[in-house]
């Protein structure tokens, strides 16, 4: 799977931003669930950052344990990750391409360096960065 962007809503963009700024200081984390091999995010689901910090996020386990399950019990797929920069423009830093994962995830961060937040989304892929368009359904 190659996808080039990620669709979301309004409704899941303000999700995200709303949390992030509850989250301020610290970087906020979350997931994006969605049909399996899809561009479309149809939930956002905030997540505790286990790192409670201002420079780095860990999702917390049991968040994503329970994410990916009430996913799968529903026939959809976590798509990706969605964190915060609370002073940065939002790209990936070293640490977070050295968590990415996933290949086939987005990485999506929010700058809350910005008013109103810029969100942009990425694909992360053996150390590279290429950033996708957001397209807002």
């Amino acid at each position: 799977m190659s996808l080039q962007r990620l669709v979301i809503t309004a409704a899941i963009e303000q999700q995200i931003v709303d949390h992030a700024r509850a989250c301020k200081p610290h970087e906020m984390c979350g997931l994006l669930v969605g049909s399996p091999d899809s561009d479309v995010a149809l939930e956002f689901h905030p997540c505790r950052n286990a790192a409670a910090s201002a420079i780095v996020y860990t999702l917390d386990p049991k968040d994503y344990m329970r994410v990916e399950q009430s996913a799968d019990d529903r026939g959809l797929a976590v798509l990706g990750v969605v964190h915060s920069h609370t002073q940065t423009e939002a790209y990936p830093s070293a640490t977070d391409v050295a968590q990415a994962p996933d290949p086939n995830w987005n990485y999506a961060i929010v700058s809350l360096k910005y008013d109103p937040p810029r969100l942009r989304n990425y694909r992360i892929v053996s150390g590279e960065i290429t950033e996708t368009t957001i397209e807002r359904a």
